[in-house]
């Protein structure tokens, strides 16, 4: 009879020959001595280099000895390091590394400065953890699970004395003046040197320096850990007592806290009539990493062409308008330090002048919000109410509105200033404008003090835009009242044009007043009203669609209107080239850095030619230039799209049969998103 489990072996199977007790006794020395397996040894993390120099410097993360790898496997990323394992700054699957099926593998990816130190620590995570209490990303995919962490690293910190961080430029009331705002982590007396010379930087200007503290922000996610980090300290200073149209070099910081790297810009130029502009809104930031909010992929696209534009101008002066939905951070601290990081490479070339968004600004117990605007002005901010954006940049004259907090009052609302032949204006959507309200009267006494003979063509920019043909039916209450109390104001002082951002898409109409069109060409008699330009695709990748027929809302059929001359889906920006005699506005597309759309007006107002026809002049002839930090955090960007689609296309696939039937249209994007 065979034995049970619950039987003794007979005798004779005790019985063991010599030979048996050597075999074994090899064996077991074998196994002592051979290489500890996968399954044995503990995980391991690591990285290199041991500390990083500044910004957008590449760290390698290693890891070993993962026993069974789960394809849902990540890395946390973590700073500071004591943040608790949900309060990650982002994510990356480990089978972005192609190893990873072995239980090791790698992953490069470049990192910002957040003024304290980073740790990264390995989790296992499996579908089965993820149940219908699972918290959600900004797409509605499972943030990835912490309950079973496998390993973390040492930290890793930056080194000192290499100077100050996101720096950018702006001007000031002065033509002969340039601001310059930057960052430092321990907020030491800091200084600008500049000079006509890299080699004799022989002026110097002090700097002042603010902050704000999480109880500054008003509602979640910004007041609390998960969303806030420290923002450091953020200096400006001016740069005095420049030349007319000449190139300037400086660097940032002290002796004892270091010098930043040098940088050069070209001054204002009155006596040039010639101006050179760069427009666009809702750009965001990208990261080489996922986070708990979507980010903008396609602001690298926008930064790298962007560049290739400015580097291809010489000594010619320019500026960059960005309208509104600046960094996306919408509570999450470090996705402002993301952004600036990732413009210095522009922004400390040219001046990068910014308005007031709704993901800026907007909460629900914000000072003006009245009964018609509810359903508009609600948590975009994410909790923010507009105090990085208020203390992050420094726009010209001295617009401000009390927040009703303990917060500073919010700032850079309202604002104008001239470059060469052209005057501009910024207005904020976000707060009061209407007739009788201190930004009402700032904007009619601007328009009717402008000298035309100076500046004979107007450009007025804000966020939600007056005019569109997008579906956005939330926003018709704010939109009424700016063609009842705005428009008029534009019409009567032959405003040029006027831009605005909000929605994601670039449509450029007829000249408008009141739905109706204006002259177009060279008629003998003609009427010059403004030309509206929405310009909110610089980034932002939530599309909306367009508006549907209204006896038909549920179809998708989207007919354009007369007033509407074009509509482009393509990511880009606009740029703008204006003598005294003909302002030329021109839409680039991101995929290929050509002109997909033109309009030319003269100073009298007329609009003389406007098309999709592709325009090549010598900024389009250049090649683009690569930006470090922008190329790694692409190619870090491709890295983490292959590792996670496969995650997103099986949780997708899971969740299909709760999908609506194909013939229940629904918008791209809800009006939250915009």
């Amino acid at each position: 009879m065979k034995p049970t489990s619950h039987q003794h072996p007979p005798p004779s199977t005790l019985l063991y020959t010599a030979a048996d007790v050597a075999a074994t006794t090899i064996i077991v020395l074998l196994l002592l001595v051979s290489p500890t397996t996968t399954s044995s040894a503990t995980p391991a993390i690591s990285f290199s280099p041991k500390t990083i120099k500044r910004s957008g410097d590449i760290v390698q993360v290693r890891w070993s000895n993962i026993s069974d790898p789960s394809k849902l496997d990540w890395v946390g990323i973590y700073s500071p390091p004591n943040s608790s394992s949900d309060h990650f700054i982002g994510y990356l699957f480990l089978s972005s590394s192609p190893t990873w099926q072995d239980g090791h593998g790698s992953l490069d990816f470049p990192i910002v400065n957040l003024r304290s130190p980073y740790q990264f620590r390995i989790f296992r995570w499996i579908e089965s953890d993820i149940t219908s209490k699972t918290k959600m990303d900004h797409d509605h995919n499972p943030l990835p699970g912490t309950a079973h962490p496998l390993a973390q690293s040492e930290e890793l910190g930056f080194e000192s004395l290499h100077g100050p961080e996101q720096v950018h430029l702006a001007f000031t009331d002065r033509e002969d003046e340039m601001r310059v705002i930057f960052v430092t982590g321990d907020g030491r007396e800091s200084f600008v040197r500049y000079g006509e010379t890299e080699e004799e930087m022989a002026e110097e200007a002090a700097t002042r320096m603010v902050r704000y503290e999480r109880e500054d922000m008003c509602d979640s996610p910004a007041n609390q850990s998960i969303g806030w980090r420290d923002p450091g300290f953020i200096h400006d200073g001016v740069m005095r007592n420049l030349k007319n149209g000449k190139r300037y070099f400086y660097k940032v910081g002290s002796d004892s806290g270091g010098w930043s790297m040098n940088y050069n810009f070209v001054s204002r130029n009155e006596e040039s009539d010639e101006t050179v502009a760069f427009l666009f809104g809702d750009m965001g930031t990208a990261t080489p990493y996922s986070t708990f909010l979507r980010t903008q992929a396609e602001s690298i696209s926008t930064v790298k062409w962007l560049l290739r534009d400015i580097e291809a101008l010489g000594d010619k002066p320019a500026f960059i308008s960005h309208i509104g939905d600046i960094s996306y951070a919408r509570g999450y601290a470090w996705l402002w330090d993301n952004f600036f990081s990732q413009i210095e490479v522009v922004a400390s070339k040219v001046a990068y002048h910014v308005c007031i968004g709704n993901h800026e600004y907007d909460w629900p117990s914000q000072p003006w919000r009245p009964d018609w605007a509810a359903p508009i002005y609600g948590t975009d901010g994410g909790g923010e109410c507009g105090v990085p954006y208020s203390l992050r940049f420094k726009m010209p004259g001295n617009s401000s509105e009390p927040t009703g907090t303990r917060a500073p009052a919010t700032q850079n609302l309202y604002y104008s200033f001239d470059m060469g032949s052209v005057h501009f204006v910024y207005l904020s959507t976000e707060t009061n404008f209407l007739q009788g309200s201190r930004q009402y009267e700032f904007l009619k006494n601007d328009l009717e003090s402008v000298d035309r003979k100076k500046t004979p063509f107007v450009v007025v920019q804000g966020h939600r835009p007056m005019y569109t043909t997008s579906y956005e039916w939330r926003d018709t209450p704010i939109r009424d009242r700016m063609l009842q109390d705005l428009e008029p104001l534009l019409v009567k002082n032959n405003v040029t044009l006027a831009f605005w951002g909000h929605v994601h898409r670039y449509e450029r109409f007829c000249p408008l007043n009141n739905y109706t069109c204006g002259s177009m060409g060279m008629p003998v008699q003609y009427q010059a009203y403004p030309v509206h330009v929405v310009i909110g695709m610089a980034g932002q990748d939530w599309q909306p669609i367009w508006e549907p027929r209204p006896e038909h809302p549920n179809d998708p059929i989207f007919p354009q209107p007369e007033r509407s001359l074009y509509r482009g889906g393509e990511f880009g920006y606009t740029r703008m080239v204006a003598t005294k005699e003909k302002l030329t506005l021109s839409y680039v597309g991101n995929h290929d850095g050509e002109v997909h759309d033109m309009v030319e007006i003269l100073a009298s107002g007329q609009v003389i030619s406007g098309g999709d026809q592709t325009v090549e002049t010598e900024i389009t002839k250049m090649k683009p230039k690569e930006h470090t930090f922008a190329w790694f955090v692409k190619g870090a960007s491709v890295l983490l799209l292959t590792a996670f689609v496969g995650y997103v296309i099986g949780y997708v696939s899971r969740s299909i049969r709760g999908a609506p039937p194909a013939n229940d249209w629904a918008p791209v994007k809800t009006q939250e998103q915009l």
